[in-house]
């Protein structure tokens, strides 16, 4: 075994971590008897030779060894090495310029070119997983079919093999995996699509198995994603509570594993977890590949959801939860009934379906309101995170804070916090917080009496209006506890911002303190941060007046037009603050200081006019960002349509994520802006969200683009209003 692999000169060649001569020591590994021994072998070929996918000279090297490991029976874990060598050859280049782009942001640039031998290495040896679907390791025969589909070079070979190897396959996933096989090379192979969609649909009506059937189904969306049927909400529906029915055993516990401390030793673990105690926990898969076909037919998508979110499965109910999080972040809906739904699986005894509902409403801010009575009867239940059945809290209402109901409906002291096993709960307050929901106060009023704080929590405050002013006091003393250490500003910054939002003045002492006393680390920081707290404190700030006319000359642009803002504030005298924040329109200026005198000096507004001038070369900036400030700067402190509009039009089309800012100042613009009114109608119509990213995601992400949503029809309503 591994012959030959001492006549290659291992430390010439090199990975993600310099010189591979450990290459052939994981290699060996990879054969080894101990299972903990194979599984660090293999994070290690993950993470140094195969490092976040890249291809090194060390990775062509192993191929041939590899595809000798995967030949030998007598090696265990087999399948993992075919997923390995699928993922190292695996990768589609389509030109070129993609070829050159690869790797070309690495510090040691790794030929492009890596990818393509790789690929060709492989499918030389790509007979090999001919034999694998027929394996007796069924960890083999499930990882041997995206082989084939991937890397063999002779695809209608595959696909004959795949579809007669189907007809004896009695493992239920290997012929889930290979059913996704033929997909995958009717996706590669245009000449043979047709045929296979074909025989997909043949085989979405013709099956017994419910599952093998919701596969097929999958993949024909998948191959024609144009041609769905109509009827596919019913059709998926109904093969999901046929497998419900026909899987309602218990799962079938797998092979222990020692544990190891590597990645894939805790994804394998996480992903076993996932699926512990679940029938049939492959449909979350299906119905993944099936949604990301329907791609904007949001309202079958939401139809599809809102049938798992009443199934009697707990698990289908979490699928559609981590469903749904992937719909709700890149397409615009009516999502109330979902929401309310997801709202009540935190009612739930399973605790994964609890984690997934209050993950999911977290991020949902004020989309989360028909939630809200849920997750206040989630905060008024006890730390075991069932809501007790008897009291306000059983009716559907709110149980008082810290106060379980006693017999007769009756409120009893337990003496336990409600932020016993804090994580959920602290998730169900924030999404509760986010929504604007009132009743978090008195809960963040506890959850400020605790020993830490999630941060998340103190930024969530300033959407709750005149209530949250209680929290004040809370918030003043956790601030004067606040060291002067290198955890300053990450400790003060998030106290600072909840002072501002609930405008508690009262605290000013440990505000000036802050600001007078912050060591010279991170000073600017903490200034900043400060500075904005006493501009929302505004005339009940006048104490720190000279202390924000000595920071109008910081050289930190971002400290001395935060010093400006609060100034005005504090006194509305613009005799200081406006030469202040000019000097950094001038040229030479960097875009960040010339976008923070911009937006300060629109806040002030028309008091501001003289400043117009200066705002003006902003216009023709080369950075948008500075345009865009400088434009909606011109229009507050003058009025200037004339001038601002065309450079905010062209702006909303160059770059998407200027838009809430625009749309703000259009709002404001009303009847002046009826040139954008075509721009916002369009947006208006659109179903997709302006800020998606296709596998990345902010938490603020859906916020910001309800925020838009609400902006376009207020400058909507105001052009509206100006044209009668």
């Amino acid at each position: 075994m591994l012959t030959g692999i001492e006549e290659v000169d291992w430390a010439s060649l090199g990975h993600a971590y310099g010189p591979a001569d450990d290459v052939p020591e994981l290699l060996r590994g990879l054969a080894s008897a101990d299972p903990a021994e194979r599984e660090t072998a293999l994070d290690g070929m993950y993470g140094a030779v195969h490092h976040q996918g890249d291809v090194y000279d060390s990775t062509l090297a192993c191929i041939p060894f590899l595809l000798e490991l995967v030949a030998d029976p007598g090696v265990q874990d087999r399948g993992c090495i075919v997923e390995l060598l699928t993922s190292i050859g695996g990768i589609e280049l389509d030109d070129d310029e993609e070829l050159d782009e690869l790797g070309s942001d690495e510090e040691e640039f790794i030929p492009a070119a890596n990818y393509a031998m790789a690929a060709a290495a492989i499918a030389a040896g790509a007979d090999v997983f001919l034999g694998l679907v027929s394996d007796p390791d069924p960890e083999v025969r499930l990882a041997a079919p995206c082989a084939l589909a991937s890397l063999h070079p002779e695809p209608v070979r595959v696909l004959s093999l795949l579809r007669e190897r189907l007809t004896v396959e009695r493992d239920t996933e290997v012929r889930l995996a290979l059913v996704a096989a033929v997909g995958r090379i009717a996706l590669r192979h245009a000449s043979l699509r047709a045929e296979t969609v074909d025989w997909l649909d043949w085989l979405a009506r013709a099956a017994q198995d419910p599952g093998l059937r919701l596969a097929a189904l999958a993949q024909r969306a998948r191959c024609a994603p144009g041609d769905i049927p109509e009827d596919v909400v019913p059709w998926v529906t109904g093969l999901l509570e046929e497998i419900r029915t026909s899987a309602s055993r218990p799962a079938v516990p797998g092979t222990e594993r020692t544990a190891t401390p590597t990645l894939i030793g805790q994804v394998r673990e996480l992903l076993e977890e996932h699926a512990a105690g679940r029938p049939a926990p492959w449909t979350e898969e299906l119905l993944r590949t099936l949604h990301a076909a329907l791609d904007d037919r949001v309202d079958d998508r939401i139809a599809l959801i809102l049938a798992q979110l009443r199934s009697p499965d707990w698990g289908q109910r979490s699928d559609a939860i981590w469903l749904c999080g992937g719909l709700i972040r890149v397409w615009r809906g009516r999502y109330e009934e979902v929401v309310r739904l997801i709202g009540a699986q935190l009612q739930d005894p399973e605790p994964r379906l609890r984690e997934a509902a209050t993950s999911f409403l977290e991020r949902l801010f004020e989309l989360g309101a028909p939630a809200a009575d849920a997750l206040a009867t989630r905060l008024a239940a006890g730390p075991g995170g069932a809501a007790r059945p008897t009291g306000a809290a059983g009716a559907g209402g709110t149980a008082r804070p810290g106060k379980a109901a006693g017999p007769g409906g009756a409120a009893q002291d337990t003496g336990q916090s409600p932020f016993v096993g804090r994580s959920g709960r602290d998730g169900a307050l924030l999404a509760l917080a986010r929504a604007g929901d009132t009743r978090a106060v008195p809960l963040l009023a506890r959850a400020l009496e605790e020993a830490e704080v999630r941060r998340e929590l103190l930024y969530a405050m300033d959407g709750l209006g005149p209530s949250a002013a209680m929290l004040a006091p809370l918030l003043r003393r956790r601030l004067a506890e606040v060291e002067f250490d290198e955890r300053l500003y990450d400790r003060a910054a998030p106290l600072l911002y909840a002072l501002a939002a609930v405008r508690g003045a009262q605290a000013l002492p440990e505000v000036l303190r802050m600001l007078r006393e912050a060591p010279a680390n991170r000073r600017d920081w903490v200034r900043e941060a400060t500075l904005r707290t006493l501009a929302a404190f505004g005339p009940a700030a006048r104490e720190a007046v000279p202390d924000m006319r000595r920071l109008l000359a910081a050289d930190s642009a971002a400290v001395a037009t935060a010093a400006a803002r609060a100034l005005w504030a504090a006194e509305g005298d613009r005799g200081d603050v406006l030469p202040a924040l000019e000097r950094w329109l001038r040229p030479g200026t960097s875009g960040a200081d010339w976008c923070a005198a911009a937006q300060a000096l629109g806040e002030i507004g028309p008091a501001a006019a003289s400043a117009a001038p200066a705002l003006r070369p902003g216009l023709v900036s080369r950075d948008l960002w500075v345009r865009v400030r400088s434009a909606a700067a011109l229009w507050r402190v003058s009025g200037e349509a004339s001038a601002s509009l065309p450079v905010l039009l062209a702006a909303w089309e160059e770059n998407r994520h200027a838009r809430v800012d625009i749309a703000e100042c259009l709002a404001e613009m009303g009847p002046a802006a009826s040139g954008a009114q075509l721009a916002v109608l369009t947006e208006l119509t659109r179903r997709r969200r302006h800020n998606a990213r296709e596998g990345a995601s902010g938490s603020h992400d859906i916020h910001l683009d309800e925020k838009l949503l609400t902006l376009c029809r207020a400058a909507l309503a105001r052009m509206e209003r100006g044209a009668f």
